[in-house]
């Protein structure tokens, strides 16, 4: 069962957005619920991609007669980039509001198209978070990811081949991002196998038999497309020399799984272990970016080992990952070596203990505990 989505989009009583997010992630279905008034137009439909894809201006004539307390819906948008330019226009002339979804702007942005010079906020949707999900489950959600489909299913792996098959056809093969499809497959398999780790593209290179380059623009092609994201590096130095480059997380821990074929994760194990804190890291994303947060997420490693998984905003919070099932004085190394140099942070290690304590200036907190105190907004502010 699944609650209420808890992405809100206030902007809309007066402005257009944009709500984009990797496939799946429930952007259609939640439109439909909370607009069923809104005019519709799904792309995905061969009759009604057909008819404005041989002529755009036909979405000027029949949204002609609407106003500002009308509400229009494209979904897939990025598959007709030419319609933005009707979308301006009633914007423009006839303060029209829409709400454009698709799953990425790369598309939109590498052909040079209207963006709707700021007319349209841009909005991201992410996978499923804890709190919309009444009975949640850790270890599942650890092991199938947090995709509707996916975390839902009894066995998921059959539907996980199936969305890396239509991502790799879908929007690698079929805009041609890139020449050699099985050099990229390989690639994902790489990257997946290094999700979470700081980045080095000359390794990964030399694992795919390509240049660091061409290894830059897989990246690139990923996180344009919304399938990862790169967590920056914390940048305030103050006595320890630290390391700059970023680490990268997919979007969803499933992929990772199913990419790296780690099946049936439990608790105690070392891919259990990574599983947890990419899970911890997409459920960070998708609160900040829910609730607007301004302040961005980094991590912190110095160049002698000392590492703190999550940093919030300029070191206010800083939070270490363990699947510890009892947390120990060995697992704040971190956190102690980030607070000597931030004394003022608040310091967090999540676990799989099963209650709430503070341990040497530290707070100890249950995973689920945690999720739960987040979204009433008791950590971060």
């Amino acid at each position: 069962m699944i609650l209420k989505r808890l992405l809100e989009m206030p902007e809309l009583e007066e402005d257009s957005v944009f709500l984009w997010g990797a496939r799946q992630t429930g952007k259609s279905t939640l439109l439909k619920i909370l607009f069923p008034e809104a005019r519709y137009y799904d792309l995905l439909l061969p009759d009604v991609y057909g008819r404005l894809q041989r002529r755009p201006e036909l979405l000027i004539q029949e949204l002609d007669h609407c106003s500002a307390k009308d509400l229009v819906i494209i979904d897939e948008v990025q598959m007709l980039p030419n319609l933005l330019n009707a979308v301006h226009w009633l914007i423009v002339n006839r303060g029209v509001r829409f709400l454009l979804c698709g799953s990425s702007a790369r598309k939109l942005k590498r052909l040079g198209s209207n963006m709707l010079g700021g007319r349209a906020i841009s909005r991201q949707m992410f996978p499923l978070v804890s709190q919309e999900i009444p009975d949640f489950d850790l270890i599942k959600a650890v092991n199938h990811g947090m995709l509707p489909r996916h975390y839902l299913a009894n066995n998921p792996w059959g539907r996980l081949e199936g969305y890396i098959g239509n991502y790799l056809q879908q929007e690698i093969e079929a805009e041609a991002l890139t020449r050699n499809l099985g050099t990229f497959s390989r690639f994902l398999e790489v990257a997946a196998l290094t999700s979470g780790e700081i980045v080095n593209y000359n390794n990964i290179a030399g694992d795919c038999g390509v240049s660091s380059l061409t290894v830059k623009g897989y990246f690139s092609i990923l996180q344009e497309t919304m399938i990862g994201y790169m967590l920056p590096a914390f940048a305030r130095v103050k006595k320890r020399r630290l390391i700059k480059a970023p680490k990268f997380y997919f979007f969803d821990v499933g992929l990772v799984n199913y990419l790296c074929n780690r099946r049936q994760l439990e608790p105690g194990s070392v891919d259990f272990g990574h599983a947890l804190e990419h899970l911890v890291v997409q459920e960070l994303f998708a609160y900040v970016s829910y609730t607007r947060k301004r302040k961005q997420l980094s991590y912190w490693r110095t160049a002698s080992g000392y590492e703190v998984d999550v940093v919030y905003g300029d070191a206010e919070v800083v939070i270490e990952i363990k699947s510890s099932q009892e947390i120990q004085p060995r697992h704040l190394k971190g956190l102690k070596a980030f607070a000597e140099e931030h004394p003022n942070a608040r310091c967090l290690i999540l676990s799989m203990d099963n209650v709430k304590r503070v341990m040497n200036d530290v707070e100890v907190w249950p995973v689920t505990e945690f999720f739960k105190a987040l979204w009433q907004s008791e950590i971060l502010n």
